[in-house]
């Protein structure tokens, strides 16, 4: 029974930080910074205190961040819907794959020439920080959701080139050599997995839709288990077969949101205190895995600080721009939905997969991928509201359930 004590401990400490992180939400509307970067930065200070809380390693913080991704990309897609998504689903296609490639290759070029990185280091870098996450954004917006086609924009995007980007990381890292031999295996290898994502999340939604309209279960609080497990399933069989699973996971997720299913209002609220606490998780982890010491030495904070404003003030605006330029939107909502391109958890994420890949400079890219992250999070994320209001795009209050 020796263990029971310390135990205990480790219980009080838990439940301690979860209800930090939920005051935490109060705490920054009031001084206007987003609460996931206080997670981010105060789980970085943390580590650097206690240095033994970043004791997970690279694989740990890998898995548990990917759990918390799918979920939170399932409910992404329920939360959207294909009749939200169908109007503007080739918008949200081209964004999420042309606006990932523009913002990965003109990163890399700007690590290249600017910063002194290595071509490989320079695309790796590139690629982490081309995916966007309105997750972000609507935990800065609170329970104000943005309407219109804007907001199904960055939904759609958000759910798209997360994906992309971490097929497309993946892709980079496993090919190797160098010249065009490697160029066409690994756009050889991205193609895989977009294709087997896509017919995995396809199929993988048919039967979650079928499940949840036809199977019964003999307890209430078995139906949000189950959308789970499978969501979790999808993503298995997709990643197991060489695909994506985080696209297929959203394919499903978007499949389901409309559906008329029993206890469905159940499975969302489940889902979303799910994608609530693995935001949560995911931040925290992150933040518990770097060392600010080195974050702030080796002019690592000036490079990140640097890229974060080329990032936020020319390539969205200018380039992502261009690509936005074919979907139909008002000028507020376009102006809108390109300051909103907020980086989270996913650059991060790809960063510790260059960690464990060994590559050249890794700890450097691991660093200036957490300044971009920390940097847009405060900026962009901070006035999104304000810029929401300048630019006129419509809003509304969700009511709280009672």
């Amino acid at each position: 029974m020796k263990d029971v004590e310390p135990f205990a401990i480790v219980a009080v400490i838990v439940a301690l930080a979860l209800l930090a992180a939920i005051a935490s939400n109060h705490i920054s509307e009031r001084i206007g910074v987003p609460a996931p970067v206080i997670f981010l930065i105060a789980a970085a200070v943390a580590s650097d205190v206690f240095p033994h809380l970043g004791a997970l390693g690279t694989k740990g913080n890998q898995r548990i961040v990917t759990v918390a991704l799918i979920i939170i990309l399932f409910h992404g897609g329920m939360h959207a819907g294909w009749a939200r998504i169908r109007p503007i689903a080739g918008a949200i296609v081209w964004l999420g794959v042309m606006g990932t490639a523009v913002t990965a290759a003109a990163m890399a070029l700007a690590a290249h020439g600017l910063f002194g990185f290595g071509w490989r280091q320079s695309l790796l870098l590139g690629t982490a920080l081309a995916p966007t996450d309105p997750a972000v954004v609507f935990s800065v917006l609170g329970r104000r959701q943005i309407q219109g086609r804007s907001g199904t924009l960055l939904e759609g995007e958000s759910g798209a080139n997360d994906p992309v980007g971490i097929a497309l990381m993946i892709s980079i890292l496993g090919a190797g050599g160098g010249g065009w031999g490697a160029v066409a295996g690994g756009v050889g290898a991205f193609a895989l997995q977009m294709a087997v994502g896509l017919v995995v999340g396809l199929l993988g939604g048919w039967v979650l839709m079928i499940t949840m309209k036809h199977v019964r279960l003999p307890n209430e609080a078995l139906y949000p288990l189950q959308a789970v497990a499978l969501s979790l399933l999808i993503y298995g069989a997709a990643t197991a077969a060489h695909g994506s699973g985080f696209l297929a996971v959203f394919l499903a997720g978007i499949m389901v949101g409309d559906l008329r299913a029993p206890h469905k209002r159940e499975v969302e609220r489940f889902t979303s205190a799910l994608s609530s606490l693995g935001e949560i998780v995911a931040f925290v982890v992150l933040g518990l895995s770097v060392s600010l010491h080195a974050v702030f030495g080796d002019g690592r904070a000036w490079t990140g600080l640097a890229l974060v404003a080329l990032l936020t003030l020319l390539v969205r605006p200018v380039l992502v721009g261009l690509v936005l330029l074919p979907v139909r939107l008002t000028r507020g909502e376009r102006a809108f939905a390109l300051w909103a391109g907020l980086k989270g958890a996913v650059p991060i994420l790809l960063g510790t997969y260059v960690v464990a890949q060994g590559v050249r400079d890794a700890g450097r890219i691991y660093d200036v991928i957490f300044v971009v992250v920390t940097a847009s999070v405060i900026v962009q994320g901070g006035l999104v509201p304000v810029f929401a209001r300048l630019f006129k795009v419509p809003m509304h209050v969700v009511p709280e359930d009672l």
